[in-house]
C-alpha cells in the first residue's frame, strides 16, 4: 500500500485521543469506523467532532461542505467486528494497560483483513509487547499522536524489531496525509522521544513540589513564564488525565522493576480519589462543570 491506498481506517477507542484521530482520518478522505464498548462514549465523540468542525468552519479553516463530507465518512459502532472487518489500517487508542491492549490486538488480528496494519497510539507501551499477540508482527507498530490530535502536529512512528519497512512507510505516509508531521524511531525505547524529555521535567516538578520547595501553581507559572511552555506540568497532567499519568508510570515500573519509576505519592493520592483532572472536574486544579450540549 501507499499513503493514499488506505481507504478504510478503523480507530478502536472513542475517548479523547481516539475520536480526534478518527476525525483526522475522515478529513484525509478515509472511510473511518470508530469502535467503543460504550454507546455513550460514541455519542460524546460524535458531538465533540461536530463541535470541532463547526469551529473550523466558523474560523474559515474548512468549508461547510467539506466539513459535512468529512463527518459523513465516520461511522460509529460498539462492534469491533463491524468496525475492523474491512479495515486497511487500524489505530488502537484504548486505556493504557498492557493486558487490555493485547486482548484488542489479538481480536483485531482475527478480524481485520490480512493486509491490514495494526498500530497502537500508546505513548509508552512498546508495540513489540503487542505484536506477539498477533500473527502479523511485521505489520504492527506504534503511531503515537499527541493530545489533542486535531491541534498537535507531531506523530511518533516507532518500529519494533520485526516491523517491516513497508509498515513504517505506510504509517508515516498516513500521518502526512492527515497533515501531521511524523518522525520515525527505528528502535523501541519506553516513552519514545517527546515523553522522555517531558518525563524529566515532570519528575523534577514533582520532586520540587513534594519537597515543599514551591506550590504546584508556582511551578506551573515558572515553566510557562521561564520556559515559554503553553502549559505547566501540573496543568498538563490535568489535561491528559492523572489516571493516564498513573498508568504510564505503573507500566514503566512493571517493565523495569525500578522503584524510581513508580508514580509519585501525590499522583497516587489523586488517582485513588478519582481526581483525574479535567475529565472529572478536579485534579491538581478544580474545573467548572462542562455545559451539556
Amino acid at each position: 500500500m501507499g499513503g493514499n491506498a488506505v481507504q478504510r481506517l478503523c480507530v478502536v477507542g472513542a475517548g479523547t485521543m481516539g475520536h480526534q484521530i478518527a476525525m483526522l482520518g475522515a478529513l484525509a478522505g478515509c472511510g473511518t469506523a470508530v469502535v467503543d464498548v460504550s454507546a455513550e462514549a460514541l455519542e460524546k465523540a460524535r458531538s465533540s467532532n461536530h463541535a470541532h468542525m463547526a469551529r473550523w468552519v466558523k474560523r474559515g479553516r474548512l468549508s461547510e461542505g467539506d466539513a459535512e463530507q468529512a463527518l459523513g465518512r465516520i461511522r460509529r459502532t460498539t462492534s469491533i467486528e463491524e468496525g475492523a472487518r474491512d479495515a486497511d489500517f487500524v489505530i488502537e487508542a484504548v486505556v493504557e494497560r498492557l493486558a487490555e491492549k493485547r486482548q484488542v490486538f489479538a481480536t483485531l488480528d482475527r478480524i481485520a483483513p490480512p493486509h491490514a496494519i495494526l498500530a497502537t497510539n500508546s505513548s509508552t507501551i512498546r508495540s513489540s509487547l503487542l505484536a506477539d499477540a498477533t500473527g502479523r508482527a511485521d505489520r504492527v507498530c506504534n503511531m503515537h499522536f499527541f493530545n489533542p490530535p486535531l491541534v498537535m502536529e507531531l506523530v511518533e512512528v516507532v518500529m519494533h524489531p520485526r516491523t517491516s519497512e513497508a509498515t513504517a512507510e505506510e504509517a508515516m505516509a498516513l500521518a502526512r496525509r492527515m497533515r501531521r508531521t511524523p518522525i520515525l524511531l527505528r528502535r523501541e525505547i519506553s516513552g519514545f522521544v517527546v515523553n522522555r524529555i517531558l518525563a524529566a521535567i515532570m519528575d523534577e516538578s514533582m520532586r520540587l513540589y513534594e519537597a515543599g520547595i514551591a506550590s504546584f501553581e508556582d511551578i506551573d507559572l515558572a515553566v510557562k513564564k521561564g520556559l515559554r511552555h503553553p502549559m505547566g506540568p501540573f496543568e498538563l497532567m490535568d489535561h491528559n488525565g492523572i489516571d493516564v499519568a498513573y498508568n504510564v508510570r505503573m507500566q514503566r515500573f512493571e517493565e523495569s522493576g525500578d522503584p524510581a519509576q513508580r508514580p509519585a505519592r501525590s499522583i497516587v493520592e489523586r488517582y485513588e480519589r478519582g481526581d483525574y483532572g479535567r475529565k472529572t472536574g478536579k485534579g491538581w486544579y478544580v474545573y467548572p462543570p462542562v455545559p451539556s450540549s
